[in-house]
């Protein structure tokens, strides 16, 4: 690679573990002619490269030294062994609320922090209001930071790194705080900040650096077991964490086995899932040439759900105003987590392909999608839905709400993956 942004090499990093408080005052007096402690190899002979436009996943099994080498990286550690090299201004987020003081009010933290990390005084009172803006926590801003939520600690703290012109930003598990809504517009903003700077992301959700990374480093024990391709080094690092699960896991009788049944699945299989009202207010970019005005999901008697079960069918229905005359509207929807990826979606457009719609200035069109609700694992996800002027492949943006309505999933069967296709029926026969 050339002009990497960041070279790592040969990094190790050993920490000294004492039994005993007292043999660290034996260590000291001995003055290093006996050892009264244990090394502890955080890190052995790390190396790769990070060049512009790349974003980097870290990930491995809790102590394999993910966090430690973002520390060395951003200069708070200092390595046992080996060098880093980093070129460009490094904005990070590591331990939840790391370099704030818990006495300052959010605003004289963002001062702080903002300069820490570069920015004169004049350039943070231009930017202030934006990150105010992005970080939404509204009168808590003058609050002090010991009195915020771990929620609002990340929404300040994420706010102030997005407004500081970095050329190197790092993220150690700081996404997995928040809602939906802030975790999708730190996703947006991730993504449009890759594109020509550099990113190292640690995660436990392989979903997460699928989604983000173009590169994915696997830490076993300290070392780098595997370096490449997301989905292949978050396979390996999902073998290794069930094949340890695996390991500790309850043994199962045969007799258990030989007695299980068939297992008929109902509707109730899924899971429960709270439905908000519509929030006119969300996220939103266009044209202006038409609105969304409303949204929610109904039930097979067009009644609104408040909730609904997975696996049952609804329909999403979408009221939509026109601002000025619009040849050929689509109106489409995406069904997302609280990752910003993509579960499913639809649109209006090959279903009116061959008699496109007119809408006149002032009218209001009510579209229906009725589907089956997927079952997805537990957590908060949104319907992000729009309106755009054209064809499928050029169109205009006239108006898109990002998280037009959220639905939180309390309980559910699935547990891997993105979603779970409802089985009909399942059934073990054991052979003789």
């Amino acid at each position: 690679m050339q002009n990497p942004v960041i070279s790592i090499d040969h990094i190790s990093k050993y920490f000294e573990i004492y039994d005993k408080p007292e043999d660290r005052l034996k260590q000291m007096l001995w003055r290093g002619r006996r050892n009264f402690y244990k090394p502890y190899w955080a890190l052995r002979d790390v190396s790769f490269t990070v060049g512009r436009g790349d974003c980097v996943g870290i990930v491995g099994k809790n102590g394999a030294g993910k966090s430690t080498l973002l520390q060395i990286v951003t200069g708070t550690l200092r390595p046992t062994g080996g060098s880093v090299q980093v070129h460009g201004r490094v904005a990070a987020l590591l331990e939840l609320g790391s370099g704030f003081n818990p006495e300052f009010t959010g605003k004289e933290n963002v001062f702080l922090n903002a300069a820490i990390l570069g920015l004169s005084n004049k350039e943070i009172s231009e930017r202030y209001e934006d990150i105010l803006a992005f970080a939404d926590i509204g009168s808590f801003i003058d609050q002090p930071v010991k009195s915020y939520s771990s929620g609002m600690v990340v929404r300040l703290a994420f706010a102030v790194v997005a407004h500081v012109d970095a050329d190197v930003l790092i993220v150690d598990e700081a996404l997995s705080v928040g809602d939906a809504y802030f975790q999708q517009k730190c996703m947006r903003f991730m993504h449009r900040f890759i594109a020509d700077h550099t990113v190292l992301f640690v995660s436990h959700d392989p979903a997460a650096v699928n989604t983000l990374c173009n590169r994915a480093v696997l830490l076993e024990q300290g070392r780098v077991k595997e370096i490449g391709d997301p989905g292949s080094v978050t396979t390996t690092y999902l073998k290794d964490l069930y094949r340890g699960a695996d390991t500790a896991s309850t043994p199962v009788s045969a007799s258990e086995v030989t007695t299980a049944g068939p297992d008929e699945r109902g509707g109730d299989v899924g899971a429960n899932m709270e439905i908000l009202p519509f929030n006119d207010r969300s996220d939103a970019f266009g044209s202006g040439g038409a609105s969304i005005i409303h949204a929610c999901l109904l039930d097979s008697k067009n009644r609104p759900l408040s909730g609904a079960v997975c696996g049952e069918p609804v329909t999403l229905y979408v009221v939509i105003r026109a601002h000025k005359n619009i040849m050929s509207p689509i109106i489409g929807f995406y069904f997302r987590n609280s990752r910003g990826q993509h579960i499913f979606g639809d649109n209006t457009f090959l279903t009116y392909k061959e008699n496109p719609l007119f809408l006149r200035v002032g009218q209001e069109a009510a579209v229906r999608f009725s589907f089956i609700l997927p079952v997805v694992p537990a957590g908060e996800y949104s319907f992000a839905i729009a309106v755009a002027e054209g064809t499928q492949e050029e169109h205009v943006q006239l108006d898109w709400k990002h998280n037009a309505l959220v639905v939180r999933v309390t309980d559910s069967s699935c547990t891997e993956g993105l979603m779970q296709v409802p089985m009909q029926h399942i059934e073990v026969s054991i052979c003789a």
